[in-house]
């Protein structure tokens, strides 16, 4: 199933003028990378999975905010966001920067 492209182009938009972005298809969806490091990504819901540091996902978790679950598994530090968390560009706009900083901080690849 393809990602939802209206979302992956309003990520665009919040991400553009940043240096060393990529797009990979991953996850079911469409990842963008800094330098090489996943930060956001579109999955085919309308939703966004972003990337954060491990100790400050708990107090980002809220009604439209969760956990991210893959094969059972709880991954710390990765966030799935529900399209109503993303749904006004400054509040995209709040998780791209969260998922970019987050990329930027770990070493390089």
């Amino acid at each position: 199933m393809a990602h939802d492209e209206g979302l992956a182009d309003r990520i665009r938009d919040a991400i553009d003028g940043e240096p060393g972005i990529t797009e990979k298809r991953m996850f079911g969806g469409l990842a963008f990378l800094v330098d090489g490091h996943m930060a956001i990504a579109a999955n085919s819901r309308g939703e966004a999975m972003v990337r954060v540091h491990p100790d400050a996902a708990d107090e980002l978790l809220g009604p439209h905010v969760t956990n991210t679950v893959m094969r059972g598994r709880e991954l710390r530090g990765w966030l799935d966001l529900a399209s109503d968390a993303t749904a006004s560009d400054v509040e995209l706009r709040e998780w791209v920067r969260r998922g970019v900083d987050h990329a930027r901080s770990l070493p390089p690849k």
